[in-house]
């Protein structure tokens, strides 16, 4: 039980049933944990078979590496290797020692459990000799949103769009204002044929006569990342000029009442002594005219 027989060298087609058999058998003889592997996107990933092969054995035995039991990766047979077109130019292996894989380049759907198995030459007959599994997470994270303004489409209405790109899964973008979620009117997700990875962005109208708070929130999988937006409504103008100048004018205009008040009360001053002095000059003149005028009565007199 467990064991397959081939004595010709199986095809390409039959590696598949081939190994969906030996990947049953070898969970039904081992009970060893799966062995976790976490890498970033664009990384590179060392899947070990975890297993030591004498250099006698290597032209005896196969080795077959395959992804969630459905995909083949590589395999090794009779000393001579072959990569599946899915990951040709990406990946390579060694089968000296303790035989490993390392994927190149990592992408998010390379994410999954491979499983190498391990077959020994037993009585002219192939046998399950060992089985080790892999289970690969690939992370890419989603940089914190940035948020930037996009003008005015309408009066006291500001236009803002929230952005954010480099990450998978699929991300979904909301926007939010004390708990509660708004209304976008324009949101956009897009995925790289090449790296699997989405860039997602919205826009948002908002009334300029109002303090807001608004919170990008973006989820992926079971992660989150955020930004936060405030905006402080504008405040009324009474006049055209700012408070700092209107101190300025105010300031100007008392020193400029100071001062005239001040040229007017000198001027009065100096005015009053020469008011006095034209006062007795006037008096004095009216004395001379009442002492003169008997002596020009008395000579008209006489020459009458």
């Amino acid at each position: 039980m467990g064991q397959t027989k081939w004595r010709t060298l199986p095809s390409r087609r039959s590696y598949l049933k081939l190994f969906q058999s030996l990947v049953l058998a070898g969970h039904f003889y081992f009970s060893s944990g799966i062995i976790q592997v976490t890498k970033p996107v664009n990384d590179r990933a060392v899947l070990s078979c975890d297993y030591n092969i004498s250099t006698d054995e290597l032209t005896k035995v196969r080795i077959y590496w395959q992804k969630n039991n459905s995909d083949m990766v590589l395999s090794v047979v009779s000393g001579k290797m072959e990569v599946w077109p899915k990951y040709k130019n990406r990946t390579v292996a060694n089968i000296i020692s303790n035989p490993f894989i390392v994927i190149l380049g990592l992408r998010p759907s390379d994410k999954g459990i491979y499983s190498c198995v391990i077959q020994k030459p037993e009585k002219g007959a192939y046998k399950l000799g060992h089985l080790t599994s892999v289970m690969l997470s690939v992370t890419a994270d989603f940089p914190v949103p940035s948020i930037t303004e996009l003008g005015n489409p309408a009066t006291n209405i500001k236009r803002i769009i929230c952005s954010t790109s480099g990450g998978f899964p699929k991300p979904h973008l909301s926007w939010l204002e004390k708990g509660k979620e708004l209304n976008a009117i324009h949101t956009t997700v897009s995925q790289d044929p090449q790296t699997e990875l989405y860039t997602i962005s919205s826009e948002l109208d908002f009334n300029v006569t109002n303090n807001h708070t608004f919170i990008c929130l973006v989820k992926y999988g079971n992660l989150t990342v955020s930004q936060i937006f405030n905006w402080q409504k504008y405040e009324p103008k009474t006049s055209p000029f700012n408070q700092s100048w209107l101190w300025i004018l105010i300031i100007v205009v008392g020193i400029s009442v100071i001062v005239v008040i001040a040229v007017f009360c000198y001027c009065c001053l100096c005015n009053r002594p020469a008011a006095r002095w034209r006062e007795r000059r006037k008096s004095g003149e009216s004395m001379e005219m009442k002492t003169i005028s008997p002596i020009v009565s008395g000579s008209a007199e006489a020459s009458g």
